[in-house]
Formats: C-alpha cells, sequence, structure tokens
C-alpha cells in the first residue's frame, strides 16, 4: 500500500515533486559552490580515515582502508567527482532529467559521507533518495522525465495498427 501510494498516486507526484525540488537544489547549490570556489578533497578524506581510530570510532575499519588505499592516493579524481557529481545529481533532480538515476547517485554519496563520519543533512536527503527510488516514474512525471514518457507513449499509441493485438 505504501509503495503504490507513492507510485500512482497524483498527491504523491506533488510531494514527490515539492521533495525533489528541494534535494536538487541542495546538491546543486553544494556541488557549484565547490566548482566556483575551489575544493580539494584531501583534508576532508585524510580526517575522515583518522576518525576509525580510538574508543567510539566514527569511521568503520573497512572504509577506512578504502580512504587510505583508493581514495586519498586518488584525492585528485575525487576533487572532480564530487563538486560535478553534486552539480549533476542536483541538476538531473531540479528538472526531473534522469531522476532515478540522479537520486541514486546522490544516495551513493549521501552514504560516502555517512561512512566518513559526516552526518548533517545527509540522513535527510538519503530518506528523500529512496523515497524517490521507491516512487519510481511518480517521482519524475512533473519533469523531463513524465514529458518524455509522454510523447514516447503517444508516439507508439500512434504507430500501433488498429488489427494488431498486443501481448
Amino acid at each position: 500500500m505504501f509503495t503504490k501510494f507513492w507510485q500512482n498516486h497524483n498527491i504523491a507526484t506533488g510531494i514527490l515533486t515539492v521533495l525533489r525540488l528541494w534535494l536538487g537544489y541542495h546538491w546543486l547549490t553544494a556541488g557549484w559552490g565547490k566548482i566556483t570556489g575551489g575544493f580539494e578533497s584531501g583534508g576532508y578524506l585524510q580526517n575522515a580515515a583518522s576518525l576509525a581510530t580510538g574508543d567510539h570510532p566514527a569511521v568503520a575499519g573497512w572504509w577506512a582502508a578504502f580512504l587510505e588505499n583508493f581514495a586519498i592516493p586518488n584525492a585528485a579524481l575525487f576533487d572532480v567527482l564530487i563538486p560535478y557529481g553534486e552539480f549533476l545529481v542536483g541538476l538531473g533532480l531540479l528538472v526531473g532529467a534522469l531522476t532515478r538515476s540522479a537520486a541514486f547517485f546522490g544516495l551513493v554519496m549521501n552514504m560516502a559521507f555517512l561512512l566518513s563520519g559526516t552526518v548533517s543533512t545527509n540522513p535527510t536527503m538519503l530518506i528523500v533518495s529512496v523515497l524517490i527510488l521507491v516512487a519510481g516514474y511518480n517521482a519524475g512525471k512533473l519533469g523531463v522525465d513524465g514529458l518524455f514518457l509522454r510523447k514516447f507513449v503517444e508516439t507508439k499509441v500512434m504507430h500501433r495498427s488498429p488489427n494488431r493485438q498486443i501481448a
């Protein structure tokens, strides 16, 4: 029942649109701030790896190993991936284009930030991303995805032969 509501109802479409716009704005502005203000991930990654020590570590050992063995040596790659990833996720969500893909990659980034010991708004953003993924098509219905699918369905219906049966 929960899933059906989010996937099918017009009220859910409206709620999802507001949530999608809110989430998109946060991603877009975070990414744009990093793109225009300069961004270096090295310090953040080093700090996250250091949080894996002590009596109550905020970062799991396996994640710290990933940071130390892959992320930190490739910080220049993350200097590009993070700002442009945030910006593109935000853009996709704001215009409703590739909505589920944008929500998925936003979810992946949120999990990476949470695993690195950063809480902030990440749990809220993660929950909204999961809701968008659960809603499927309905989350992008009032956006580019909805326009594309309506056009695709109209074209497909118009080219259907009246005598042909559809299985």
